[in-house]
C-alpha cells in the first residue's frame, strides 16, 4: 500500500495538483481544513502534508503562518504549481449553452476578461474542485466550472478551454511537510532554511538581529510579521534564507540572530527547488 501525502480541498484541488507533481508515488489524502491535514501527519493517517504558503498574485495564504510553529512537524521540501485554469463543463454542453460558472472566489477575477468576452456570470463556490464534483452530480448543461485539468478528469467533466487565466505568472508555492527533518541531504540547486523568530523587547532590536545576515553574505528570500497571543507587542517573524544551518556564513549568521531573540525555531531545513528562478 502506498504512502499518503495529505492536502486540504477535494480531489482536483491544486494542492492535489501539486501533490501529483511533487509525490506521484503517493496517495493523495483530501482533508476539510489545514488543521485537519497537519493532524493526518501527527496521527499517522499520513506520512506527509502538502500545505500552501503563498502566492505570486495574491501573497501569503491567511493562517498557514500560525500553524506552521504549531504544527510540531518540519518543512521536508517546497514545491510551486503554476496555476492555469479550465473552463469545463459536462460532455456534449458548448460554451454559448452556459450562463454560469463556479470558482473558489480566488479563481473568478483571474479569468475575467474571458468570462466578459463569452458572457458568463461568476459564481463564488468555497473550492473550485467541489464545484466540479457538484456539477458532475447535478448534471447541470447551464452550468460551468473553472478548475484544474485535472479536476476534469477526475469528475469526467469536458475541457472547453484551457489557460483562460489573465495573468501568466500565476504560481502558488507548497511546503511539504513531516514528521521528522532530514539535516543530511544537500540539494543539487542550494539549501533553504525555514525559521521563526520573536525578538527581545530592546530599541532596535530587529535591526541588530538582521545585521548578521547582512555582514555574513546570506540571503534572505522572505521575511513576514505576524502577531500572536492576542498581543499588539508580541509579534513573531517568519523567514526563509537560503543555505544550510552548517554553512559558516548561516551559523554566524543565525547565532548572531539568536542573541537578540526570545524565540528561535527552525522548521525545515530543505533543498531549494530550481524553479525559484
Amino acid at each position: 500500500m502506498p504512502q499518503k501525502i495529505a492536502f486540504q480541498g477535494e480531489l482536483g484541488a491544486y494542492s492535489h495538483q501539486a501533490c501529483v507533481d511533487a509525490r506521484p508515488d503517493m496517495a493523495p489524502l483530501p482533508c476539510k481544513s489545514f488543521e485537519d491535514v497537519i493532524a493526518a501527519v501527527r496521527t499517522g493517517a499520513a506520512e506527509l502534508a502538502m500545505l500552501p504558503v503563498e502566492n505570486t498574485t495574491y501573497g501569503r495564504v491567511a493562517d498557514i503562518h500560525r500553524l506552521l510553529p504549531e504544527s510540531g512537524l518540519r518543512i521536508v521540501d517546497e514545491a510551486f504549481v503554476r496555476v492555469h485554469i479550465s473552463m469545463m463543463a459536462l460532455p456534449g454542453v458548448q460554451i454559448e449553452e452556459l450562463k454560469c460558472v463556479r470558482a473558489h472566489p480566488v479563481l473568478l477575477p483571474q479569468a475575467a476578461t474571458f468570462l466578459k468576452k463569452y458572457g458568463i456570470e461568476g459564481e463564488a463556490w468555497a473550492d473550485s474542485a467541489g464545484a466540479a464534483q457538484e456539477l458532475a452530480d447535478t448534471q447541470s448543461r447551464e452550468m460551468g466550472v473553472l478548475a484544474s485539468d485535472l479536476a476534469a478528469e477526475i469528475y469526467g467533466l469536458h475541457i472547453l478551454a484551457r489557460h483562460i487565466e489573465d495573468h501568466a505568472h500565476n504560481t502558488t508555492r507548497f511546503l511539504i511537510m513531516g514528521k521528522e527533518p532530514n539535516l543530511e541531504r544537500r540539494g543539487a540547486h542550494g539549501m533553504m532554511t525555514t525559521f521563526v523568530f520573536q525578538v527581545r523587547n530592546i530599541p532596535a532590536a530587529l535591526y541588530k538581529a538582521m545585521g548578521g545576515f547582512a555582514t555574513n553574505g546570506v540571503n534572505m528570500t522572505k521575511l513576514e510579521s505576524y502577531m500572536v497571543g492576542g498581543s499588539f507587542t508580541a509579534t513573531q517573524f517568519y523567514a526563509d534564507i537560503e543555505g544550510h544551518p552548517d554553512d559558516p556564513a548561516v551559523q554566524r549568521a543565525l547565532e548572531e540572530l539568536d542573541y537578540f531573540t526570545d524565540v528561535l525555531e527552525i522548521l525545515g531545513v530543505y533543498p531549494r527547488d530550481p524553479r525559484r528562478d
